[in-house]
C-alpha cells in the first residue's frame, strides 16, 4: 500500500501543468476517510465478508497517506482505492465535479477511442471516422507505457474499481485503461486486426471531431421494433424514470399482436425495482410476482455491550447470550418479511415465447427484474452474466462536494441462492467476439430472433 501511494504521488508530481486544486485541508481529508470507514463499519451489509483486521489496518495506513497528499485528485484516488477493497458494486466514492472535469477517458485531441473488454482483450470498438485507417475497429491495445496491458490493468487500474464481480471489474478497467488528467500522455502499442503492430503517443486533450464510427447509439427510454413472424422487440433502457411504465402501457394495443417477444435489458443499469415489475406483470398469467428476498444488518447497542463478556460456550443454552454474542461481533441480521407481490391488473396479458436479453451492464433493479422473471416457463434468458450487484445504498456527502454510498441491503433469489457477486446466469450464453464488432453486428439480438423464429415454426 505504501509503495502504491508514493507511485501515485510521483505520477501526479509531473502534472503541474494541470494545476491540480488543493482545496481540502488535512483535517478535511482525514475526516472524509474516517466518515467513510465509519459508515462502512456501521451499515455495510457484506461486512461479514470483510477481513476486519485487514480493513482496519488499511484505514490506519491511509490516515498518514491522505494527510500527505498535496492535491485533491491524489486524495480522492486514494479514497477510491480504499473503497475498492470492499469489492462491492453498490459501495463507491465519487469525486467532486471540480476534479471530474479535469479527467478524460476517451478524448486525446485528434484521437478519440472507446475500449471494451472483448474476450479478455482491450479492443477499440468505436473511434473517429478520420482515424479508421490508422485505428480500425477491432484494433487491440497490447502495451501501455512499456507495460503489457494485462499487467498494467491489474497494477494501475483495477485496484481503484469497486465491483462485486471480477468480470465487471475487468470490463470497467479496460474502459478506463487510458483514463487520466488533461495533459497526461500514454505511450500505447496497438495491434490491428491484420496483425500489424504500431505505437502511438496519446495525450489527453479535448476532441472537437464528433464523426464517430460506428455512430453513437441513441437509446430511448423504451424502444419498440418488429421482426418477421410478429416478433416484438422491446428495449427497456432504465428503471430510474417512472415515465417508462406509462410509455409501455401506451404500446400495449400494438404489443397484443406479438407472437413472440424479446425484452432487451442490456443497457439497463437499474433504478427502482417497482418500475420494472410494473411492466413485467403484463408478461405473466400468474396472480403474484416473486421477488428477491431481503436482509439488512441490525444493531442493538445494549446487546453489543453485554456481548463483551460472552464466550461461545455461553451461547449453547441461552438465547440471550446468543443474541449478545451476535451483536457484539456485528453479526446481527434483520430479515424482511417475504410476501410475493400481488398482480391486480385486469388488462390482457402477453404470455408468448419470450427471450430476456441481458449482459454485464444489466444491473441493480434490472437484475431484480430477472429474479422476478426467473420462474416464468415461457421465458428464456440469453446473453452473458449480469452485473452481479444490487441493494439499497446509503448515500452521504464527503468534504469538497464529493459523495459516497454504502450498500445496506442484501438480495438473494427467493430460495436463498446468491446472485450478488456472481451475476444472473443466462440459459443460453451468447458472447460477441471481435469479428462481430468489426462487422458492426448484434450477435446477441440475431441469436434471439433466430431462436424465436425456430420456436414459432415448430
Amino acid at each position: 500500500m505504501r509503495k502504491i501511494f508514493f507511485a501515485l504521488m510521483l505520477m501526479v508530481a509531473g502534472l503541474a501543468k494541470a494545476q491540480l486544486p488543493n482545496k481540502l485541508t488535512t483535517a478535511d481529508k482525514i475526516y472524509g476517510l474516517s466518515k467513510f470507514w465509519q459508515e462502512v463499519n456501521y451499515n455495510f451489509v457484506y461486512l461479514d465478508k470483510v477481513n476486519r483486521k485487514q480493513w482496519d489496518s488499511a484505514y490506519k495506513a491511509m490516515i498518514t497517506q491522505v494527510a500527505a497528499t498535496t492535491n485533491d485528485y491524489t486524495y480522492f484516488r486514494l479514497m477510491q482505492r480504499f473503497c475498492a477493497l470492499l469489492n462491492d458494486g453498490h459501495t463507491n466514492v465519487y469525486m467532486p465535479d471540480y476534479i471530474g472535469a479535469l479527467q478524460f477517458t476517451r478524448m486525446f485531441g485528434d484521437y478519440w477511442l472507446n475500449l471494451e473488454n472483448i474476450n479478455g482483450k482491450a479492443i477499440v470498438t468505436r473511434t473517429l471516422k478520420a482515424n479508421l485507417k490508422e485505428l480500425p475497429i477491432g484494433t487491440e491495445v497490447i502495451e501501455v507505457n512499456g507495460i503489457p496491458v494485462d499487467s498494467y490493468l491489474k497494477d494501475s487500474v483495477m485496484p481503484y474499481i469497486a465491483s462485486s464481480t471480477e468480470y465487471v471489474k475487468y470490463d470497467f478497467a479496460v474502459n478506463d485503461l487510458l483514463k487520466g488528467l488533461i495533459g497526461d500522455s500514454y505511450r500505447v502499442k496497438f495491434k490491428r486486426p491484420d496483425g500489424t503492430i504500431f505505437p502511438v503517443t496519446l495525450t489527453h486533450a479535448r476532441t472537437k471531431d464528433t464523426a464517430f464510427y460506428p455512430a453513437m447509439p441513441q437509446h430511448d427510454l423504451l424502444e419498440l421494433k418488429w421482426y418477421a413472424n410478429d416478433i416484438a422487440y422491446v428495449a427497456l433502457n432504465g428503471f430510474g424514470n417512472r415515465k417508462i411504465d406509462t410509455m409501455f402501457v401506451q404500446k400495449l394495443p400494438e404489443l397484443y399482436k406479438a407472437k413472440a417477444v424479446i425484452i432487451d435489458l442490456r443497457n439497463n443499469g437499474g433504478g427502482s425495482t417497482s418500475v420494472g415489475t410494473d411492466i413485467l406483470q403484463y408478461f405473466t398469467n400468474d396472480t403474484v410476482l416473486q421477488h428477491s428476498r431481503y436482509s439488512t444488518r441490525e444493531h442493538l447497542a445494549s446487546f453489543k455491550a453485554w456481548g463483551l463478556a460472552v464466550e461461545p460456550k455461553d451461547t449453547l443454552k441461552s438465547d440471550w447470550n446468543r443474541k449478545a454474542w451476535k451483536y457484539y461481533h456485528d453479526k446481527g441480521v434483520y430479515y424482511f418479511e417475504y410476501e410475493p407481490r400481488p398482480i391486480n391488473i385486469t388488462a390482457q396479458r402477453i404470455v408468448v415465447p419470450t427471450v430476456l436479453l441481458f449482459g454485464h451492464n444489466t444491473a441493480s433493479a434490472a437484475e431484480d427484474f430477472l429474479i422476478s422473471a426467473d420462474n416464468q416457463k415461457h421465458m428464456v434468458k440469453m446473453g452473458t452474466r449480469s452485473f452481479g450487484s444490487t441493494g439499497q445504498p446509503f448515500e452521504f456527502g464527503l468534504p469538497g462536494g464529493a459523495s459516497a454510498r454504502v450498500c445496506t441491503k442484501k438480495d438473494t433469489y427467493p430460495d436463498g441462492r446468491e446472485f450478488v457477486g456472481y451475476g444472473v446466469a443466462p440459459d443460453i450464453e451468447v458472447i460477441p467476439d471481435v469479428a462481430d464488432f468489426i462487422a458492426n453486428r448484434d450477435k446477441v439480438l440475431e441469436t434471439a430472433i433466430s431462436y424465436l423464429q425456430k420456436k414459432l415454426t415448430k
